[in-house]
């Protein structure tokens, strides 16, 4: 008989790993040998008087590896997450870090000013500033039935 090494955390993997759909955006597991995953990083968005936030989690992501883009009243986030190199002496037993593509694209309310939109990135969080517009209220307009 020989001795199995137990694992406490398996089962849970194997449930992760056969309904990843349940769990929200869970990374896809590559088809055909592909060495990368299909993964996107997981946003906050709120909201204060005078602009939206949206928070980006993406951690070991440089700033120059990350792109914003709004078009068409569309806020696309794109980027990468570079896999590092291994050293000689290190022996890798689980990675569970997702590296490659990423994107995620938002609809913009029309009430946002698309010119003074920035980013800024600190501690492993993007934070897209979205300004809001000012509305004017709009007066009722009474119309004579002649």
């Amino acid at each position: 008989m020989s001795i199995v090494r137990w694992e406490p955390f398996s089962a849970m993997d194997e449930m992760f790993n056969r309904f990843p759909s349940f769990l929200g955006r869970w990374p896809k597991f590559p088809a055909d040998g592909e060495a990368k995953f299909d993964w996107a990083p997981a946003v906050d968005i709120s909201e204060t008087p005078e602009e939206y936030l949206i928070r980006a989690v993406v951690p070991a992501v440089k700033k120059e590896d990350v792109k914003v883009v709004v078009d068409n009243g569309m806020l696309t986030l794109n980027g990468e997450r570079r896999h590092q190199e291994q050293q000689k002496d290190e022996k890798l037993h689980k990675v569970e870090s997702c590296y490659g593509s990423f994107s995620r694209s938002f609809a913009l309310p029309d009430v946002v000013d698309q010119a003074a939109i920035r980013a800024e990135s600190k501690d492993g969080v993007l934070t897209i500033h979205v300004p809001k517009t000012k509305v004017e209220t709009k007066k009722p307009t009474t119309i004579k039935v002649q």
